[in-house]
């Protein structure tokens, strides 16, 4: 068995990991206006929020189209693999993921497996790595699968948002009623629920220190509960010093602890606007 793997750029991988396990990378548009522009490709993560920072309007985002993927999958095809895992930003966020699962069966010639990640950027961008890999080591498909809902299942984060007018706009955010008031200055903390995978409003504050004081309560409980090594990491909306000395002090206070950067790319940085932080946690698979 020869498997692929397929994402889109809200995993937001570093090259060299794209590169040494041959993961192909699906860019998703975001759209200011009239002008669209492929993730990582044709706009980089600094030129969006400098446009962001410029536009009159709220960008929107749009996902590549099912025939696209159809015809990437059969691309695999012909170069001799005979599986693909496609795996997919949450369906709670995008349609993305359940219209290419609508459309995986017209596919004679090559048998695709679409994953909802039911996350997104770089905590999905690790389950897409794990993936990879064991397909590199040729692993059988059920294993990776299998691992892939370990990893899935330890998931957790906690978002802290400066402005929610996009994620309210398009209907992201599914508890809107909990945050209003933030025209207060209130700091909401979102999280992707347990339950239904949609984004929600856990908590709010009035206050950065308070938020970030809140979300890492909720870190360290995830820890105490835990019965493997998480792997830590804090991703910055265009704010890499906050998130450096955020990372810095987790790492002080974890020092058994892998701690990772990251960022929201364009796509997702559409969403949830300017100066976003969050810190997120999974089960370290470098080490369970």
């Amino acid at each position: 068995m020869k498997i692929a793997i397929v994402t889109d750029s809200t995993s937001y991988l570093p090259k060299n990991i794209v590169d040494k396990y041959h993961i192909t990378v699906v860019p998703i548009e975001v759209v200011f206006d009239t002008k669209t522009y492929r993730e990582d490709i044709d706009i980089t993560t600094s030129q969006f929020y400098e446009l962001l920072q410029n536009s009159p309007e709220l960008p929107s985002t749009a996902q590549p189209s099912v025939g696209e993927m159809m015809n990437l999958y059969r691309s695999l095809a012909k170069e001799g693999y005979d599986t693909v895992i496609s795996i997919h930003l949450a369906s709670t966020i995008s349609g993305f993921v359940n219209n290419l699962k609508a459309a995986a069966d017209t596919i004679e010639d090559i048998n695709v497996v679409v994953y909802d990640s039911w996350i997104t950027v770089r905590l999905m961008g690790y389950m897409v790595q794990e993936a990879a890999r064991m397909a590199q080591e040729n692993i059988d498909l059920k294993a990776i699968m299998e691992r892939l809902n370990t990893l899935r299942d330890s998931i957790g984060e906690s978002f802290v948002v400066n402005d929610l007018k996009n994620l309210v706009k398009g209907g992201r955010l599914s508890n809107t009623s909990a945050v209003i008031g933030t025209m207060l200055n209130i700091k909401p903390l979102l999280e992707f629920d347990d339950e239904s995978h949609k984004i929600v409003a856990y908590d709010k504050v009035r206050s950065l220190k308070k938020a970030k004081s809140k979300a890492e309560d909720k870190l360290n409980q995830a820890i105490e509960d835990s019965e493997y090594p998480l792997r830590l990491l804090v991703i910055d909306a265009d704010d890499p010093e906050s998130g450096d000395e955020w990372a810095k002090q987790l790492k002080e206070e974890h020092p058994s602890l892998t701690v990772d950067r990251s960022y929201f790319g364009p796509v997702i940085g559409a969403h949830l606007g300017k100066d976003a932080l969050a810190i997120a946690w999974i089960r370290d698979f470098d080490k369970s």
